[in-house]
Formats: structure tokens, C-alpha cells, sequence
């Protein structure tokens, strides 16, 4: 059964956000990295890009299938998370401690489109 985390936000598409302050956290759930299988790639958008809530902003690229992350908030990358370029496997190691960018977010009220873990778990069933 694959972990989830209460206290992230989750969307549809299997991205998390851990929100500390005005930062948002993004990655994929522990769910989504065990649908990809091993991770041998992670494509990541560069610091300043901007993201929009559903909207694009890179993929995961496992030994069987590539998956397009979709950012599930909108706002300013401040950071990505550089040791995934050299070992995309942490995603497989731990999803949840993995992220992938760290965006500076433009719209909390968007956090509450998202689901919760009780709520996540259940598309996960």
C-alpha cells in the first residue's frame, strides 16, 4: 500500500504540496512513483519560471512510461531540487522527502481545490 502523508495537499493527477509559509513543495506521491517504477530522469523547469495551477511543468521519466508533472499551484520557482538531476532514484527511495521545485506561491485559495490525504487515498484505493 503506498503512503500517504496527512497535512500535504494532493491532486488528481498524483502531485503533492508540502506548504510552509507563503512556499509550496511540490513532488509526486509515493503512489505515483510506484505506478512509474524506477526513475530515471527528472525534468524540471528552471529557477524564475513561473507555474500555473494544472498546467505543465515537466516529467518523470521511468524505465517503463514518462509522466508529465502538472504543477497543482500556481506561482514563482525559487528553487529545484538539484540531487534529483544526478540521482532521480531518491523519488523511488522516498517520494514525500524528494520534492521537485519549490515554488513561491501567488494564490493560496487554490490549495483548497486539492485533496486531502483521507480524500487522496480513496482515488488511490
Amino acid at each position: 500500500m503506498a503512503k500517504v502523508i496527512e497535512g500535504l495537499y494532493y491532486s488528481e493527477s498524483h502531485e503533492f504540496v508540502r506548504v510552509e509559509g507563503d512556499f509550496g513543495y511540490i513532488g509526486i506521491s509515493d503512489y505515483a512513483q510506484e505506478q512509474l517504477g524506477n526513475v530515471v530522469y527528472v525534468d524540471m523547469p528552471e529557477v524564475d519560471d513561473e507555474v500555473a495551477a494544472g498546467e505543465e511543468f515537466g516529467a518523470v521519466e521511468s524505465v517503463k512510461a514518462a509522466s508529465d508533472l502538472l504543477s497543482p499551484v500556481s506561482g514563482l520557482v525559487v528553487e529545484v531540487n538539484g540531487n534529483l538531476e544526478d540521482a532521480p532514484e531518491l523519488i523511488n527511495e522516498d517520494a514525500f522527502a524528494n520534492w521537485i521545485i519549490k515554488v513561491k506561491l501567488t494564490d493560496k485559495s487554490e490549495l483548497e481545490t486539492l485533496m486531502n490525504a483521507a480524500d487522496y487515498e480513496k482515488i488511490c484505493g
